[in-house]
Order: C-alpha cells, then structure tokens, then sequence
C-alpha cells in the first residue's frame, strides 16, 4: 500500500514534467511566432521596396514615352511631312527603344499626307487646266484676228506693228500651252506630216530671242516627224532653247545641230551660259526623264514649268531628253532623241522645208531625176511643161501670216501653215472658158536649194548686218507692195492672173 508523501511527490513530478512540457512548447511557439514575425516584416519590407521601384520604374517610362511622343509631335512627324515634298529633308530617329512603337505612326502619316498632296495637286491641276483651256482659246482667236488684219491693211507701220503683236501674241500662246501640259492636257494642236528642221525652227519662232540660235542641219533632205510628233518636238525644241537663251549672256549665241544617230536623230542644244551644278544637273534630268510623276508644289514659286513640261511629253510620246553632259561652250548642253519609229520622210522635191529653215549641208541635198524628155509619156511631158510654164510666171509674194514683213525676220515653219489649196484662174473677159477638164492649176514654185542657199543670208552676214529703222522698213515693205501690185497688174492685163 502506497504511502500519501510518495504519492505526492509522485504527482509533484509528474507536475514539474508536464509544465516542463508545457514550457518548452509554449518556448517553442514564441519562437516560432517571433520568426514569422520577423519574416514578415522582412517581405513586408521587401514589398514596400518592390512596390517603390514599381513605381520609379513606371514613372521613367511614364517620362521616357511622354518625352519620346513630345519628339515625335515637335521632330519627327514634321520632318517625315517635309520629306514628302523634299527627299533629301532627314528624319530624325527615335530617342529611345520605346520609340519603336512609333514607327506605325510615322507609316501612317506618311501615306495621309502623300494621298493629302495628291488630291490638293490634282484639284490644282484641274483648276489650272481649265483656266489654260480659256486662255489658250482667247489667244487662238487673238491670233486669227491678227492675221486677218495682216491680210486687209497694206500700210507698212501697222504691218509692222500687227507682225510684233502676232510674235507677242505667240510667246504668250507658248506659256499658256506649256502650263496646260503641265497639267496633262493635250498639246493642243493636230499637225501634218512636217520637215524636222521646220519643228524645231517653229519652236525657235516663238522666242524672243530667236536671232541668238544658230542652227546648223545635218540631216538628209525629207527627214520629217510624223504628225502625232510635230507639235511635241517643237514645243521641247522651245523649252530647250528658252532655257539656253535665259540663262546665257545676250552677246553669246544658242548652237543647235541636228544630226543623224543610230537609233533616229539627235537634236543637240549648246549655250555659254552659266551651266548648272552636279546637282542641279541631276535633279533637271529626273524632271526631264518623265519617270517621276511631277506635283505642282515641286516647280517652286513661281513654278518653273519648262522642264517639267518636258518631262510630261519625253513620256507621253516616247521622246528622250538628256542634260547630264556640260556644253564645250561652259554652259548647259540638252540632247533631245527622237527615235526611228517617229521619223519619217517626206520627198524635199515635191514639198520642200520653209525657206527660212536652214539648209542642209548633206551632199544629197539634190531634186530626184526624172526622166528625160523622149523617153517620157506625152502626159507627162505635157505636164512638165505646164509646171514649167508657171514656174516662170511672176510669183505672186506671199503675205499675210505666212510670210513676215520685211525687217520682221521671224522664222516661220511649215508646221505653223496651213495645207495649201490648189486654186483655179479666172479666165479674161475675152477668154472663153476653158473646158473642165483643161484647166489648169496653179502650182507651188519649186526653188533649187542651189537658188535657196544664193537667196538666204549666211548666218555671218545676218549677225553683220545692222538693224532696220522703221523708215527703211517701211520703204522695203511698200516697194515690195508696189512691185507685187505692178505685177498683179501685168498678169491681169494678159489675162492669167491668178484669183
């Protein structure tokens, strides 16, 4: 039987084992509580640091897309409009890697404003198109009355004053129809089968400064430009050599040859002017060169619209044009190639060039033989002396727009004429009328280019002779009126004047 002190002592340890037990997880647990106390303090930490560098980070991204949209907006996006109409204008880059993102922006812009200048340059074009349809048309009929005045008034002042307001009349006319093929209009009239050199020397006659060009002709006689090529070649032949005459001193002249090529002809343009530099060379070339398309706001203020005209017709008409090689003469040498299948021929016997075109120095410059006078038909021989019998009948001068006065020696083209019409006599009063098929006609007079070189002053002789005044003028012109009424006359009194 167990005594009561060893029971308590029994219970006592039991006691201390248990509250030690109970210490030691109580201990435990404090412990325990302490450490995650710590570790969360310790991630607490950790988040408010993340959470201040979450926010400095986004703030210096906040400041780097604010600064990088205010470089777009103030920079970039303006260059990128610039460079639309100006290619050499640069672009800046972005100013970090978060302009990347701008990149579509600037893509986006760039065909806005291209679509932008397209349709402001198109309503330009159509506005100035309409206007230039009005002017050239007033001018046309300016020109028509013009050359009815030179038809009605034989008084040799007023000729001289009508011929200097058709030639002013003309330059204004030229302007007025570069401008409209600018803005791709038609060049605006329909021409016949015409000599080459007559082209380019109907484009000479509408300058101002058309006595500085010499042209010298090296093609074979009849080398002529079909009829949808005329009118382009003499309006690039007029810029070419308005350009030469501008921008070369007024005591210098405009060389011009037209030779025979490989692929067709070569129409060469020199001048001592001033010339152009590397860059400038180029730039004209791709204007001439017609492969890019040509806005108004690229001609400058006031547009220049000779070159650019040009480049319109090299490629509406398949013509070419070159600058990029300086004249021998220091200044700007412009080479305009017309290819074979523009060319074409016409015979220089039955109709020749203009007399004021110049001659060719080809050797082959001689009528086709015909046959000889036996062994051809009697029609023909009978033609042939019909021809020859008016041949040698007082020429009739001509007059009015075709021929300009004395003293006015602007040269004229065949271009710029009209189709002659074959008229019939007027029978005398004491002349029956000859039958239908017996009457004669009146025929164009044939001058041998042996006649033509002896009639025409050399260019020297040209340059040489000094200026008219208006009295000699005056006194040329009503001896020539005097002389053609003294022969209308004559022909009248013999009864074969001409209607």
């Amino acid at each position: 039987m167990i005594e009561i002190p060893e029971l308590a002592f029994g219970g006592l340890a039991a006691g201390t084992v248990s509250a030690l037990a109970l210490g030691s997880g109580l201990w435990r647990s404090r412990r325990e509580r302490a450490r995650l106390r710590q570790e969360m303090t310790g991630l607490r930490h950790q988040a408010e640091q993340s959470a201040r560098a979450g926010a400095e980070e986004a703030e210096r991204i906040r400041q780097a897309f604010t600064a990088e949209l205010e470089h777009l907006a103030t920079r970039r996006m303006p260059a990128e409009a610039s460079r639309t109409a100006h290619p050499h204008v640069p672009v800046p880059g972005p100013v970090g890697p978060e302009g990347a993102a701008t990149e579509p922006v600037l893509a986006a812009l760039r065909t806005a404003v291209l679509q932008e200048r397209k349709r402001v340059d198109a309503a330009a074009r159509a506005g100035m198109r309409g206007t230039t349809r009005e002017i050239q048309a007033s001018l046309y009929r300016l020109q028509d009355i013009l050359h009815g005045l030179q038809q009605r008034y034989d008084e040799p002042e007023l000729a001289q004053d009508l011929y200097s307001l058709d030639h002013e009349n003309e330059q204004s006319l030229r302007r007025a129809q570069v401008a409209a093929v600018v803005c791709g209009a038609w060049v605006g009239l329909a021409r016949e089968e015409s000599h080459l050199v007559d082209a380019v020397t109907g484009g000479q006659a509408r300058l101002s400064g058309y006595r500085r060009v010499k042209l010298h002709n090296h093609l074979d006689p009849g080398t002529a430009l079909v009829s949808h090529a005329v009118e382009p070649v003499a309006i690039i032949a007029a810029e070419l050599l308005d350009n030469a005459l501008r921008h070369s001193s007024p005591d210098t002249s405009v060389v011009v040859n037209l030779e025979h090529v490989h692929n067709g002809v070569a129409v060469t343009v020199d001048d001592a002017g001033v010339g152009m530099a590397p860059d400038e060379r180029a730039a004209a070339q791709r204007v001439v060169a017609g492969t890019d398309p040509i806005m108004f706001s690229d001609l400058g203020d006031p547009p220049r619209m000779g070159l650019a005209a040009i480049g319109q017709l090299t490629r509406q008409f398949d013509l070419s044009v070159d600058l990029s090689t300086p004249s021998p003469y220091g200044g700007v040498r412009a080479v305009l190639l017309v290819d074979k299948h523009l060319l074409s021929h016409i015979d220089p016997a039955l109709r020749p060039a203009a007399a004021s075109t110049s001659p060719s120095t080809r050797t082959g410059e001689v009528p086709r033989p015909e046959p000889l006078a036996e062994h051809a038909e009697p029609a023909e021989r009978a033609e042939r002396a019909e021809h020859a019998e008016h041949t040698h009948a007082p020429a009739q001068p001509a007059s009015g727009p075709d021929r300009p006065a004395p003293g006015h020696d602007r040269p004229v083209s065949d271009s710029d004429r009209p189709v002659p019409v074959d008229d019939q006599p007027t029978p005398g009063p004491d002349q029956p009328a000859p039958a239908v098929d017996d009457l004669p006609r009146r025929r164009r007079r044939q001058v041998s280019p042996d006649q033509a070189a002896m009639i025409r002053p050399s260019a020297a002789e040209t340059a040489a002779a000094p200026a008219r005044s208006p009295e000699e003028t005056a006194a040329a012109l009503g001896a020539l009126q005097s002389a053609t009424a003294a022969a209308r006359d004559a022909a009248r009194s013999e009864g074969t004047a001409p209607r």
